[in-house]
C-alpha cells in the first residue's frame, strides 16, 4: 500500500514541522511541497515536489532561484501539476523576487560600482530578457530615480543616446550611471556594450552630464566598463 501523508510520523509531515521547529527546520523538498499543497492518486505533495528539484538537476541547475525562470506551462509539463499548482509556484517566485529588491533605494549614496551592484543584481540576475536601466543621481551620487528604458527584444546596441539621458535632462542632474543585463549570465562585455558606452559617454558630456558608468548584470557576477573614471 503507498504510503499517504498522513500516514507519516506528525513530526515528519511538512505542515507540522515547520508549525512545531520553524521554517527552517524543513528541507526545499518540504517547503516546495507546502505550496504544491496536495499530491495525486499517485503521488503526495512531497514526491511533487521531489520531481520538481528532479527536474533543475536534470537542467544542469544547483540552485533554486532558477526556479524563477521555469514558466506556467513548463511547470505543467510536470506530471501532477496543474494550471493551479502552476500559476501558485510562479506567484511564490515572483513575490520572493520582488522582496529580494531593496525597501527603499532612494537617497541611497553610489561610492563604487557594487553599490550599484546591491541594488540591482537580484533585480536582473535570473531575467532572460534584457533589461537596460538608467540610475540618475545628483552632484553627491545620491540616487534621485532609477528608471527602465528598455526591455525585451530590443537590441541595446540599437538604443539612442537621448532614450538614455532624456529624464536626466529633465531633471537637470548632473550624473548618470547605465545599468543593462546579458540574460547568458555571463556579463563579458561584447564589442557593441564598449560602443554603445563610448556613444552614451560622449553624448552625456556634450550635455554636462556625466556617465559614471555603465554595469553588466549576469548570474551573480558583474563588470564595470568605467568605474567611475
Amino acid at each position: 500500500m503507498k504510503l499517504k501523508m498522513k500516514d507519516l510520523p506528525l513530526s515528519e509531515r511538512p505542515y507540522e514541522k515547520m508549525q512545531f521547529s520553524g521554517s527552517t527546520s524543513l528541507s526545499n523538498c518540504e517547503l516546495l511541497s507546502i505550496i504544491i499543497k496536495t499530491g495525486t492518486k499517485e503521488e503526495t505533495a512531497l514526491e511533487l515536489a521531489q520531481k520538481i528539484l528532479n527536474l533543475l538537476d536534470n537542467k544542469g541547475k544547483d540552485s533554486l532561484r532558477d526556479l524563477q525562470n521555469f514558466s506556467i506551462e513548463e511547470f505543467m509539463n510536470i506530471n501532477g501539476i496543474g494550471r493551479v499548482k502552476a500559476i501558485q509556484l510562479k506567484a511564490v517566485l515572483e513575490l520572493t523576487r520582488r522582496i529580494s529588491k531593496p525597501l527603499n533605494y532612494l537617497n541611497i549614496k553610489i561610492k563604487e560600482p557594487q553599490d550599484v551592484v546591491n541594488i540591482i543584481m537580484e533585480e536582473l540576475r535570473y531575467e532572460k530578457r534584457e533589461i537596460v536601466k538608467v540610475i540618475i543621481l545628483n552632484i553627491k551620487n545620491i540616487v534621485l530615480k532609477i528608471l527602465e528604458v528598455s526591455h525585451g527584444g530590443t537590441n541595446f546596441a540599437s538604443i539612442e543616446p537621448k532614450e538614455i539621458l532624456l529624464d536626466a535632462i529633465k531633471m537637470q542632474a548632473p550624473r548618470i550611471i547605465l545599468v543593462h543585463n546579458h540574460p547568458s549570465g555571463d556579463p563579458t562585455p561584447s564589442k557593441e556594450d564598449f560602443l554603445i558606452t563610448d556613444r552614451i559617454y560622449e553624448t552625456a558630456d556634450v550635455m554636462g552630464i556625466q556617465m559614471l558608468d555603465h554595469i553588466i548584470i549576469g548570474d551573480g557576477k558583474y563588470k564595470s566598463l568605467l568605474k567611475f573614471k
